[in-house]
């Protein structure tokens, strides 16, 4: 009973120059396929499963950060990985929503989903 564990994983601050970086990376194969890095939130049996959340770093001067989610391009002889955009599906009621926007502009244009 009780609650499960917490992993945190952070760097450090910059006071004076950049923050600090975090970055996860799976392994090389040189036979097989790479290595492979997956993050999902908890399972719950009687509430609501935990969530995954990514976001960007504020600049609180200028601009925000970015976020890139991409495949990486292919060899001479293969096609480059999909990207696969895909709600859960419901055993009851609706299943969950994809949602892709942009940010309102105060003194500029709206961003564009293309």
């Amino acid at each position: 009973s009780g609650r499960g564990g917490l992993v945190s994983i952070s760097a450090g601050s910059g006071t004076s120059g950049v923050g600090g970086l975090v970055s996860m990376w799976a392994g090389k194969s040189t036979t097989l396929a790479g290595g492979l890095v997956s993050i999902s939130g908890g399972v719950s049996v009687v509430n609501t499963g935990g969530a995954v959340s990514m976001s960007s770093g504020e600049g609180t001067a200028t601009s925000s950060g970015v976020i890139t989610i991409r495949s990486a391009n292919s060899g001479a002889s293969g096609v480059s990985g999909s990207l696969v955009f895909s709600s859960g599906t419901s055993l009851k009621g609706n299943s969950g929503a994809i949602v892709m926007g942009t940010g309102a502009a105060t003194t500029g244009r709206g961003g564009l989903v293309s």
